[in-house]
């Protein structure tokens, strides 16, 4: 599945990443309603250029742009995205508390 990286402008504001970041996981959750391939990965916010950066895997650009405008999420920009991962980095799997405990 496809990567994209979706440019918004987020002026200053004490809960303005986490309202962004809600608005994103709402526009996979409308995706996902509507039967579109449209999983939101994650958001990051520079705050002194005031821009919020969504990553999102979409099955298309077409796909991506339905669920961000049924949830009402505005972009400046969208780009196809290719992202790499430390070579070192490992995948952890997450175990249950009560498992460990066995």
């Amino acid at each position: 599945m496809p990567n994209y990286l979706v440019e918004s402008y987020l002026p200053q504001a004490s809960l303005a990443l986490e309202s962004a970041s809600d608005h994103a996981r709402d526009a996979a959750d409308f995706a996902r309603g509507k039967g579109l391939g449209v999983r939101y990965v994650r958001t990051t916010f520079l705050e002194t250029d005031e821009t919020c950066f969504h990553v999102f895997d979409a099955d298309s650009l077409g796909e991506l742009e339905a669920a961000l405008s049924g949830a009402g999420l505005e972009a400046d920009r969208i780009v196809r995205a290719d992202e790499t991962f430390p070579a070192d980095a490992i995948r952890q799997e997450v175990v249950p508390t009560s498992a460990k405990e066995q």
